[in-house]
């Protein structure tokens, strides 16, 4: 995967990797969407085993990662959908026919759905991993999860992260001092704060949702997940007409990385359908 960069509008710059390895077989693009707190580097090595096959971006999400974190934005869903439209016509992403699948993980999931709802035409599938959108408030762990960004100490961070897994051993003090560099960077903790207020206290309209009913959609949701549990899939089960319900035994709220080959299978399997 490159590591690139490019400037959207008022000069704001948007880290991404992508790999074009596989556009020598393949003209269709699948753009990652990381999590609250995260970014591109998350997704490990999936989707650069992916672009064996396909174009694939993982983006750095404005206000998070590489990207810029200006303070006198609002890091509403709404906003960040409007950013991803941005980004993949500033690449050339859109239009001629092109379209992209959207793979989010949480906060991005949120963002994936809203932006297929606003721009349907742009999409071929769409996969969810453990997707916020239906909260109706923080979980008790999302709450220890903001206060650990807002006051992090490498206990607190390691104790959330803890709870994130299916096997605690596997939280490896690197991804702890990682995460306590980055929210402790200039303008971290703004982004983090103002993204996690909006996706824990909004909703996806059901009837907007509906718009997209017909769009294949994964479902991919970690039996473990104590941030948002197994039971936050179901109005996405309920309101999707064409979808694949995968739940990965022993993994918590990030199963990709949990168990990378399980997810990178089930990946390759699904986007090589033609539905």
């Amino acid at each position: 995967m490159q590591d690139k960069s490019i400037l959207l509008n008022n000069n704001i710059k948007m880290r991404y990797l992508e790999s074009k390895q596989g556009v020598r077989i393949s003209d269709r693009h699948i753009l990652f969407i990381h999590g609250l707190g995260s970014s591109a580097d998350r997704w490990l090595d999936i989707p650069d085993a992916i672009s064996m096959y396909y174009h694939t971006i993982a983006v750095d999400l404005i206000g998070f990662g590489g990207s810029d974190k200006p303070t006198d934005v609002n890091y509403t869903i709404e906003q960040f959908s409007e950013f991803i439209l941005e980004f993949i016509e500033k690449i050339g992403l859109s239009g001629d026919d092109r379209k992209i699948t959207l793979v989010g993980h949480s906060l991005g999931g949120y963002i994936a759905v809203d932006f297929a709802i606003r721009n349907k035409g742009l999409i071929e599938k769409l996969v969810l991993i453990d997707s916020s959108g239906f909260l109706k408030g923080p979980t008790p762990l999302l709450e220890q999860y903001l206060n650990a960004a807002k006051y992090p100490s490498y206990d607190s961070v390691r104790n959330v992260f803890e709870q994130m897994v299916a096997q605690p051993w596997k939280v490896l003090p690197v991804i702890i001092n990682i995460f306590i560099t980055r929210i402790n960077s200039p303008g971290a903790k703004y982004p983090f704060e103002s993204a996690y207020q909006n996706s824990t206290t909004t909703q996806i309209d059901l009837s907007r949702l509906k718009s997209i009913e017909d769009i294949p959609t994964l479902i991919i949701w970690g039996k473990s997940d104590n941030l948002i549990p197994i039971e936050y899939s179901e109005p996405f089960k309920q309101v999707f007409k064409n979808y694949r319900v995968e739940m990965i035994e022993d993994a918590g709220h990030a199963p990709f990385v949990e168990k990378p080959a399980i997810i990178c299978e089930i990946l390759h399997s699904f986007l090589s359908q033609n539905n």
